[in-house]
């Protein structure tokens, strides 16, 4: 019999999630002999842009015991934690992401150095479908993959420009996009006035850094719903799935009410919200997945602010710190979005518009975006994802949410087919779970495509 050929998959997105899957691809036995290729532009494959920085004040969100990259050993971060350096004095409760990004280096490290996984360390720009229905994976520095299976693993886009038409601010150098770029904030003076947009996990992690690196001037910040991320409550406290109750619920109006329910009966047992609501998490995705888009849609335009600033919760340490910032009137919070922004000197004016007011103008020397992504395909401007969409190979959906795919990740396409070498998985794949950005959910996802890939 002749010999089959080596199956080729071609990874794009050397983040978690593609980190994720590289190593359960690599636990499966029918891959044993398959050539995998990971697409990675930043100079350390594996911690992506959530788990690069190297400023220790930025915090995991999650308790270490959650966060083991495979779903089957879910200590195995906690484990590999207790030999660093940072736990001579003892395991922190909530692990700098600089370490986890560590870990995930050091995990992708162990297959890199196998003849299996490639590392390129550059960008893909197109992944043209070939007559034998392998793709072709072009790569920024010339080199092509023939790849059986191509798998997007994109991460999270930068926000979009918070205000328009004119966006001469995006060149002032007091404007900050990317909080996360590598010096960004230590560009900024003790004293100068600094204004950030929005006020999430990315916010919070703004202020302890400029916080750390001495800045003194008070701080303002402006956020569409003014509230702050939820603290994690003790670890503890648990309180049993009520999804059975909520498995025929096609309504957002129902899954409320259900869900106050038992909001009361915890209450009556001591507990407050957050073991409810945690206790629906392996379920989430079912819950979303069945209401209609009409009820998405208003799921998304009157509980979606509530909703991010109960789920995406942070470190006790991070709420403290900013209370007592609030406190001390060296940051204020206000609701309201920003309208404009326009160079004045070497300052910026920004426009604010607070609720049934007209807008009001401050001046400040540093604006930082801490925005959330930009999820909205049909406006995302990277090289591979425009020659896809151009190509009808990937459709983005009606929310703007992600992207359409079939139960496995694959990509649908214009003729809502889905393809038998295109996939994809991560926060792309929100329209399918909603909640398609923490490690949980994204190492299951790993895992199940993985399999999926196998068969």
């Amino acid at each position: 019999m002749p010999k089959l050929a080596r199956p080729v998959i071609t990874v794009v997105g050397g983040g978690f999630a593609g980190t994720a899957l590289v190593l359960q691809l690599r636990r499966q036995l029918a891959l044993a002999a398959a050539e995998i290729h990971i697409i990675e532009p930043r100079e350390v494959p594996g911690p992506g842009l959530a788990y690069t920085a190297r400023r220790p004040e930025y915090l995991l969100n999650v308790r270490s015991g959650g966060l083991s990259l495979y779903p089957d050993e879910p200590n195995h971060f906690a484990d590999w934690l207790k030999t660093q350096p940072e736990s001579a004095v003892g395991v922190p409760e909530f692990a700098s992401r600089a370490a986890y990004g560590r870990y995930l280096r050091d995990e992708l490290a162990k297959e890199l150095a196998t003849a299996a996984v490639h590392w390129h360390h550059t960008r893909a720009v197109a992944a043209p479908l070939l007559p034998d229905g392998r793709r072709a994976v072009l790569l920024a520095d010339g080199t092509t993959i023939s790849s059986d299976t191509v798998v997007l693993a994109l991460g999270n886009f930068p926000p979009p420009p918070p205000t328009g038409p004119d966006q001469r601010y995006l060149h002032h150098p007091g404007y900050h996009a990317d909080p996360w770029a590598v010096g960004n904030l230590r560009r900024i003076g003790p004293d100068e006035d600094v204004l950030l947009i929005g006020s999430g996990l990315t916010a919070v992690d703004v202020l302890l850094a400029l916080r750390q690196d001495g800045h003194r001037a008070p701080i303002t910040v402006v956020a569409r719903h003014g509230r702050w991320p939820s603290a994690h409550g003790p670890a503890t406290a648990t309180y049993p799935s009520f999804y059975p109750e909520l498995a025929a619920e096609t309504t957002v109006t129902g899954v409320v009410a259900v869900y106050k329910r038992h909001l009361k009966a915890a209450a009556a047992q001591g507990l407050d919200w957050r073991p409810v609501l945690d206790s629906l998490r392996p379920d989430l995705g079912r819950i979303w997945a069945a209401w209609p888009l009409a009820e998405q849609r208003r799921f998304l335009q009157h509980l979606a602010s509530f909703w991010a600033v109960a789920r995406h919760r942070s470190p006790p340490r991070n709420a403290e710190a900013v209370a007592a910032l609030t406190a001390a009137g060296l940051v204020q919070l206000h609701i309201g979005t920003v309208r404009e922004i326009l160079p004045d000197g070497q300052q910026l004016r920004v426009g604010m518009r607070t609720h049934g007011l007209n807008t009001c103008w401050r001046t400040a020397d540093h604006v930082i975006s801490c925005a959330g992504p930009l999820l909205n395909y049909a406006r995302i401007t990277d090289p591979l994802v425009v020659s896809l969409r151009t190509a009808g190979d990937l459709t983005p959906d009606p929310l703007h949410l992600g992207l359409l795919t079939d139960v496995h990740g694959a990509l649908l396409g214009a003729d809502g087919g889905a393809s038998p070498s295109l996939f994809t998985l991560g926060p792309s794949r929100r329209p399918a779970y909603f909640e398609s950005t923490a490690v949980p959910e994204l190492r299951q996802q790993a895992a199940a495509l993985a399999a999926h890939l196998a068969q």
